[in-house]
């Protein structure tokens, strides 16, 4: 590891004038530390923001905030978490392993990186690390790779299950930063790398998560999150469904649907929603709104199962939510 600086902020004022001057924020520290122990990342200073006012949880007439600070455990067992907004506590319950869900916040679980092999191999040719050099997966083992979004520079997945429910349902996240607060739609912070790999947020320097909101909504309460992985604990998605519906009279209202582990960002269906706006809560229309799911897919060597995977994963899901109450 190379030598850093480190420092506690103890408000936020301090903690942005930190981030001003080039220093890496770190809360749980569950991804920015393996980094730095693997030498992906070398960052000269490292504030620690726990001392942030960024924990609380609260609803309103609008809808949900969330501090940036907020453990992921302790989101997901919110009682009212869990009801009104079970997609989300679901797709946290699926995160990880029990023990980094205890540490990691919910800003750092959005601002995660890429889990792909060669990013974290520093002896491999990696256009987000090192742009320029090249993207081994392209040619390389690349199973669990992207199918949506990816470019010739880079084709690896997102590996947040929380961000995937956030974009289904509108989520929007506030920055603070010296020259105040903005605010950016969760769809828009996920950057598809394009030829710009090693860009992946909009955020600009010195900029701090502070918020997450999430809008209320007939939909959020009948909603879910599916988690296809090779084992069933601690594994990222090969493929997942983040569902939401408004179903009134047996037809569908509103639909918000997402997917994971099959994009370069958390990717927001809207073909499959289209189909199922105005549609019966039937088996018929859940195979019909699927069948959109992976419109756009491009396979690797490796990866083409993946498109039938992602179809299966969100039929099942649209089921499971739309199952008549």
């Amino acid at each position: 590891m190379f030598p850093f600086s480190f420092s506690r902020a103890d408000t936020e004022q301090a903690a942005l004038a930190s981030g001003a001057r080039g220093a890496r924020y770190i809360a749980g520290g569950t991804t920015l530390v393996d980094l730095m122990r693997e030498t992906v990342e070398r960052p000269p200073s490292i504030v620690d923001i726990n001392a942030l006012p960024y924990r609380n949880i609260s609803f309103g007439a609008t809808g949900l905030r969330v501090g940036a600070l907020v453990r992921m455990t302790d989101l997901a067992a919110h009682p009212q978490v869990v009801a009104d907004y079970p997609v989300l506590a679901q797709a946290l319950e699926l995160s990880a392993s029990a023990q980094l869900r205890n540490m990691a916040s919910m800003g750092g679980n959005i601002m995660q990186r890429p889990r792909c092999p060669y990013f974290r191999d520093v002896t491999a040719a990696c256009n987000r690390r090192e742009p320029g050099t090249g993207c081994s997966a392209l040619e390389g083992i690349n199973r669990t790779h992207a199918i949506l979004g990816g470019s010739d520079q880079c084709v690896a997945t997102h590996p947040s299950d929380a961000s995937v429910a956030l974009v289904a349902l509108d989520a929007t996240i506030e920055l603070r930063s010296q020259q105040g607060t903005r605010t950016v739609a969760a769809a828009d912070f996920f950057l598809r790398p394009g030829q710009t790999p090693d860009q992946e947020h909009p955020m600009r320097p010195g900029e701090l998560i502070s918020v997450l909101n999430i809008p209320a909504g007939a939909y959020t309460r009948r909603s879910g999150y599916l988690k296809v992985r090779d084992r069933q604990s601690y594994e990222f998605a090969l493929a997942s469904a983040a569902v939401a519906l408004d179903i009134q009279g047996g037809v569908i209202r509103q639909a918000r649907v997402a997917a994971g582990g099959v994009a370069t960002v958390p990717w927001r269906l809207p073909a499959v929603e289209r189909v199922l706006v105005g549609r019966k809560a039937e088996a018929r229309t859940w195979a019909d709104a699927a069948a959109r799911a992976a419109d756009g897919a491009r396979a690797l060597s490796e990866n083409g199962f993946k498109i039938e995977l992602l179809k299966r994963a969100v039929e099942r899901q649209l089921a499971i939510v739309g199952e008549t109450r």
